[in-house]
């Protein structure tokens, strides 16, 4: 059977499927907002101060995420082609350096991939998803086969927790928030109320200012100061703690409304190879 990129025994597949990661989302994009010119490629390429194309832009990463995730062989080749396609074709301009730029850029690809990785991390450890060390770094390795996705070398990523920790120490001096874009909260705000949303994803929209501040509570205390936000320890106190609590009442849920049918597919998958 063609599972994709990951399969049965996978620890993206355990990590993936928990609704917690809702947040893990969230962050991954305020994350890549702090890299100038991924943040300035997108920007520049789409009606960023619109709620309405904000919010479609965050499904279409969410279906993304979910093809990558749990799609065949041919899904996943097919979303990546469509994806390497429209960052090869746009451009944006860098006012720093006076230069235009495609979006396909490499340093660019390659902070928004690790972004993404050590927020779903992050927030799942944090929210008190079982993972051992062990089986963080093993995480970090499988996102190698995502970042092929979107045209990187599987080398050009980190292949674990501290290779993915040097990493971003290393790139920190090169982040700021750029002072053109919108900033994300205020974003989130006029989203909550002026913003369309398809109606299952209405019991979100009062929530909305509510997700944000938890994703940026969750950042590392230097990339809120980024933010012009606070970044102190009391911050990461009450962002573990929600997520805690978070994840505990989500446990109360009965698991056929709990997870995705992705999600349960994949648990009976993994369940029926250890059996």
């Amino acid at each position: 059977m063609d599972h994709g990129l990951f399969g049965p025994g996978s620890v993206t597949w355990r990590v993936m499927g928990e609704p917690i990661l809702l947040v893990g989302g969230f962050r991954a994009l305020l994350m890549q907002g702090l890299h100038p010119r991924a943040m300035r490629g997108v920007a520049q390429n789409s009606a960023l101060m619109d709620p309405a194309e904000a919010w479609s832009r965050f499904l279409r990463t969410s279906e993304f995420v979910r093809v990558r995730t749990y799609g065949t062989t041919a899904e996943v080749a097919a979303a990546g082609a469509r994806v390497r396609k429209i960052h090869s074709r746009l451009r944006a301009f860098d006012p720093d350096t006076g230069e235009r730029y495609r979006l396909d850029d490499p340093d660019a690809l390659a902070w928004v991939h690790v972004g993404e990785v050590d927020s779903y991390l992050s927030v799942a450890r944090r929210a008190g998803v079982r993972l051992s060390d062990a089986e963080a770094d093993r995480f970090v390795a499988e996102q190698r086969r995502a970042a092929e996705v979107v045209g990187l070398s599987p080398d050009a990523v980190p292949g674990s927790v501290r290779e993915m920790r040097d990493y971003i120490e290393a790139r920190r001096p090169g982040l700021y928030f750029a002072p053109e874009v919108p900033h994300p909260l205020r974003q989130s705000i006029t989203q909550s109320i002026s913003a369309p949303l398809p109606p299952y994803l209405l019991p979100f929209k009062p929530i909305l200012p509510a997700l944000t501040v938890l994703a940026f509570a969750t950042m590392p205390r230097w990339a809120r100061r980024l933010y012009g936000l606070p970044g102190t320890p009391f911050g990461d106190l009450w962002a573990t703690a929600t997520l805690r609590a978070l994840q505990t009442g989500i446990g109360l849920v009965p698991t056929p409304v709990r997870y995705s049918p992705d999600a349960r597919r994949a648990r009976r998958l993994t369940a029926g190879r250890a059996a």
